[in-house]
């Protein structure tokens, strides 16, 4: 007969298991902690590179490079500059809950805190796209640069991902 002790001390940590998936389930990011007195600023860059040889040695060059600014106030600039002109300039207001959920996901997620660390581009690659996000924060600055995962062996990390497509859904809708 198995003792009620037992019983306890082996729901116990059934009971701390489910205490932790519980909140890995909820898919959205909360925006309670938001400040209206926040001050935030993104600068989103989508570079179109290829690799321009020159025999012995080889380097990236810019195709295409869009991009967006996300003001404080929402207002939003778009820029596109193709091979070193610049040929297109929207301007645009965001959407309240878009950006609201961009800060939630900046300000919640820890993205601020994410240390910059160069990804290896693979030596086979010659066309790829490289993402890089400045982001003003009450006045502390972060800035990170990525490839598309395709570009690199190494992981890039589920909020940098994350944060790209949000940002590339806003491209979108001021591309139209």
């Amino acid at each position: 007969m198995v003792k009620p002790v037992l019983i306890i001390a082996g729901a116990i940590p059934v009971i701390f298991a489910i205490l932790l998936i519980i909140p890995l389930t909820n898919p959205e990011i909360p925006i309670t902690a938001i400040d209206p007195n926040d001050i935030v600023e993104i600068e989103f860059t989508k570079h179109h590179l290829t690799k321009i040889s020159f025999g012995i040695t080889e380097r990236l060059g810019a195709q295409q490079t869009e991009i967006l600014i996300i003001q404080n106030n929402g207002e939003m600039e778009y820029t596109v500059v193709n091979d070193g002109i610049s040929s297109t300039e929207k301007t645009s207001k965001i959407d309240s809950e878009k950006r609201t959920k961009l800060i939630a996901m900046i300000k919640e997620t820890g993205f601020m805190a994410i240390p910059f660390d160069s990804f290896l581009i693979k030596d086979e690659i010659g066309d790829f796209v490289k993402y890089g996000v400045k982001i003003t924060y009450n006045e502390q600055v972060n800035q990170l640069f990525w490839p598309e995962q395709i570009a690199t062996d190494q992981l890039i990390p589920p909020i940098i991902t994350e944060v790209e497509i949000e940002l590339e859904s806003v491209l979108n809708s001021i591309r139209e």
